[in-house]
């Protein structure tokens, strides 16, 4: 689950770094960040409590 979650921000990482160069979509692309930005951190305190 954990590689899953990681893997999901990456892309959403990588989507708003081209939808903010290439394509202006608005407000959309900057909730894709911040979902990824959700999903490492709490891929990060999961990760420390169950370690």
């Amino acid at each position: 689950m954990g590689n899953l979650l990681y893997l999901i921000a990456v892309i959403l990482v990588i989507a708003w770094a081209i939808g903010f160069v290439g394509y202006n979509l608005g407000g959309l692309i900057h909730i894709l960040l911040v979902i990824a930005i959700i999903a490492v951190l709490l891929r990060i305190i999961r990760g420390r409590r169950f370690s």
